[in-house]
């Protein structure tokens, strides 16, 4: 029931739409319950003219009695006629007007769902980002609102429509006899007992299938975006065969769910081939009896179909509602996670860059160990600090932490203020943070440059491309920086893309700017010519590079080694060299590199 009232409340906002719907909806069947009448009219009236017109067995408007009675013979038939033909237009405009705003209704549900969805995606930690599986957000933000949207805009109408036919046509039929209605209500609580069988078990067959169907999505888009890796590999087999694996489930429980829709649609047909028959029986009896006309035969023949199909249209809405409510549990399942705004800081202070660690620690709310064990340091404005330390120290950690992705035990402080204190988007407004894979859009060089602000004008985009040593390389492409670059940036080198992401934080302007290892995929001499620009920026620049590349460090002002999650050793290159450690350690092993730094730094003086 708490799954149901959740699904309504994205009806509540288009409730006289769905006023409307519900009126058009029960009058269908209410208009289509008086097409037997004429033709009831037609057997016992027009082609047996000498049977008089008693009051009460023909159930139509009396203006329109009055009307026929005035013609009779083929005049008559051609009067029935046209009038029949104009109710049904009349039945038609309803019918056109419910489907129309229906298809208002349901494509607006939609797009509401779908909304809020990926509204609340994006909002979630990035703690909850790690651990998603993509495939199955991406079938949940599809398929799962797809089915949302079905029921709700096709299949609750219909509810309407079954309840309505129902009443329609045992009104009518008891107008005839009620014998017979009662008759051909004999079936009703045999398919009402069987959807009642059907929807127990299609609800757990449904809820495995949508289970299936995530997998596989997920292991067609993992193997999608790692194509390369899989041809560099030649693991096509491998991959096909997983994918066939899933793909094999999968169709086990539709098949399962398929067998279970024939067998219940089979027996529901098999029940109403037997009402129709007996029906028949009892009318032909009752008319030879000389209690009916044959008009109440054919009449009750078409009445039967307002009453029994409705009962079988019950059980496909029982078997869509039982799909329905999976997919809306499992909606709600994201909808249902706290987003990180949720204990947010509401200060939005000056920031110039001036940074302070006090006995900072983390760790994963899996693991027991910390990754970061009582950090202490302080970055002055302006300052470069460069941060080295062997894969898996918590470089990356330091950063993330200081941009709020995650939470710490400790104080940080940004320009003196309490990190916590402050609003997230406002700390990631002033801090920029370029990746060691950047994610490029399958857009033009020009839009990716912009796509923090569309607004930007060329001059802009242009310097920071030359800051980023990027413009020499976009003025050679075809279409220069309306080149497209694919989706992920497919056609750029890997130093291309690191640098397109550098240029695209950079027209930024942000006060913080961190390099998580951003400048790895670009060689020594870009790497120095990216610095140097970045020096000679007008704007004051608070630096943090990761880096593993000795070289990368050299000219920070502070360089810190950070090791099993601790802070060993702060200070300059030439400090650092003098002591023992890690840092002298992986210089010693890099030191062949060291000429070649001298080299470009000697030319870039002259």
């Amino acid at each position: 029931m708490s799954t149901f009232l959740k699904l309504m409340k994205w009806v509540r906002s288009y409730w006289f739409l769905v006023l409307i719907i519900a009126l058009l909806t029960i009058f269908t069947p209410i208009t289509y319950s008086y097409v037997p009448q004429f033709i009831k009219y037609l057997m016992d009236f027009i082609l047996n003219s000498s049977t008089p017109i008693i009051e009460g067995d023909i159930n139509l408007p009396s203006f329109l009695l009055d009307i026929f009675s005035n013609f009779s013979g083929f005049t008559a038939i051609w009067i029935l006629g046209l009038a029949l033909i104009i109710y049904l237009i009349f039945r038609g405009v309803i019918i056109f007007f419910n489907g129309y705003f229906k298809g208002v209704y349901s494509e607006n549900i939609a797009k509401d769902v779908r909304t809020s969805l990926f509204a609340h995606i994006q909002d979630l930690p990035y703690s909850y980002h790690n651990k998603l599986d993509t495939g199955d957000l991406i079938q949940r933000c599809t398929s799962d609102v797809e089915t949302i949207r079905g029921f709700l805009s096709v299949q609750m109408p219909e509810l309407l429509f079954v309840i309505a036919s129902l009443s329609a046509g045992v009104y009518q039929m008891a107008l005839i006899d009620v014998r017979i209605m009662l008759v051909t209500l004999v079936t009703v609580p045999i398919n009402f007992v069987t959807s009642v069988i059907y929807f127990r078990y299609i609800y757990k067959e449904f809820t495995i299938s949508e289970e299936n169907e995530a997998k596989m999505i997920s292991v067609l888009q993992e193997n999608v975006n790692g194509v390369r890796v899989v041809k560099a590999f030649a693991r096509e087999p491998y991959a096909i065969n997983r994918f066939e694996e899933e793909s094999r489930k999968f169709t086990q429980s539709s098949e399962k769910i398929n067998n279970a829709m024939a067998t219940f649609w089979g027996f529901s047909d098999f029940i109403t081939i037997g009402q129709y028959a007996l029906t028949v029986i009892v009318s032909v009896y009752f008319a030879k009896a000389g209690i009916i006309s044959i008009g109440d035969i054919i009449a009750c023949l078409m009445y039967v179909g307002m009453l029994v199909y409705p009962i079988k249209r019950l059980g496909r809405i029982i078997g869509d509602f039982s799909k329905t409510i999976v997919a809306t549990k499992r909606v709600e399942e994201i909808l249902g996670e706290p987003t990180e705004y949720a204990n947010d800081g509401k200060l939005t202070p000056v920031v110039t860059g001036d940074i302070s660690f006090e006995n900072v620690s983390f760790k994963f709310d899996d693991t027991k160990e910390h990754l970061l064990n009582n950090v202490n340091f302080e970055i002055k404005s302006g300052e470069t600090i460069a941060i080295v330390g062997k894969t898996g120290a918590g470089k990356s950690t330091i950063v993330n932490i200081l941009v709020r992705m995650y939470d710490y035990f400790g104080s940080i402080k940004l320009d003196g203020v309490e990190l916590r204190e402050i609003k997230k988007k406002w700390v990631r407004e002033n801090v920029g943070i370029i990746l060691q894979d950047p994610f490029i859009y399958g857009k033009t060089v020009m839009e990716n440059i912009r796509i923090g602000n569309p607004a930007l004008d060329n001059k802009a985009v242009f310097n920071a491309a030359q800051i980023a040593s990027l413009h020499n390389d976009v003025v050679n492409f075809t279409e220069g920086y309306n080149t497209l670059v694919g989706e992920k940036g497919v056609t750029l080198s890997g130093g291309q893309k690191q640098r397109l992401a550098i240029a695209r934080m950079l027209v930024l302007n942000k006060p913080i700017m961190i390099f998580d290892d951003s400048l790895s995929a670009v060689d020594t001499r870009t790497d120095l010519n990216i610095r140097n620009a970045l020096k000679m920026r007008e704007k004051q620049l608070t630096s943090i590079i990761i880096t593993h590349r000795i070289t990368t460090a050299l000219q920070a002002d502070k360089i810190m080694v950070l090791e099993d999650g601790r802070i060993t050793n702060i200070g300059t290159h030439e400090e650092l060299v003098k002591k023992e450690g890690l840092y002298k350690t992986l210089w010693s092993i890099q030191g062949s590199l060291e000429d070649e730094f001298k080299d470009l730094v000697s030319k870039e003086v002259e």
